[in-house]
């Protein structure tokens, strides 16, 4: 017994060991792949500045350029709109699909959207209940707030005008 007892010290041992190893190589792991991310991400964020400021020297020139045959306010508005206008389209590229309003979607009365059904839709996936098939209060309750209204009435009758 007192062999089975050394025995399994040595498997508590070795698994203690085994553990210590597979920790420690993670841990390395795992700051070799942070080192190599952080690299990158220094670099995504310079190409960024470098960009931004390309941008900001390319609106400089069409301004400029602009100056020449127009008045300096012009100039700026002309550049302010065109440069809004591509914020505008790479906004609208980096929307998901999904997200997106397709022709003949109701995306309210926008371009190229439809104004909306009077309706909203219902089923499974909706955010909100079906409507009711009957209006509340249609068994001849009347509604709260609302005059009852008494059968053979004008309110059931249409008016004519002649």
């Amino acid at each position: 017994m007192d062999r089975l007892d050394h025995l399994e010290h040595l498997d508590k041992h070795l698994v203690d060991e085994l553990a210590q190893v597979a920790r420690e190589t993670v841990r390395d792991e795992l700051r070799e792949q942070t080192r190599k991310q952080r690299r990158t991400a220094t670099l995504y964020a310079a190409s960024g500045a470098a960009a931004l400021y390309a941008g900001a020297a390319l609106a400089l020139a069409v301004g400029l350029a602009l100056a020449l045959g127009l008045p300096d306010w012009a100039a700026a508005l002309i550049t302010a709109v065109i440069l809004g206008a591509v914020a505008y389209v790479l906004r609208g590229a980096a929307r998901p699909a999904g997200s997106r309003p397709e022709v003949g979607q109701g995306a309210g009365a926008g371009v190229g959207g439809t104004a909306p059904v009077a309706a909203p839709p219902t089923g499974p996936g909706t955010p909100y209940p079906p409507m009711p098939p009957v209006a509340p209060g249609a068994t001849g309750t009347p509604e709260p707030g609302t005059a009852p209204t008494r059968a053979g009435t004008d309110a059931e009758q249409p008016h004519h005008r002649a």
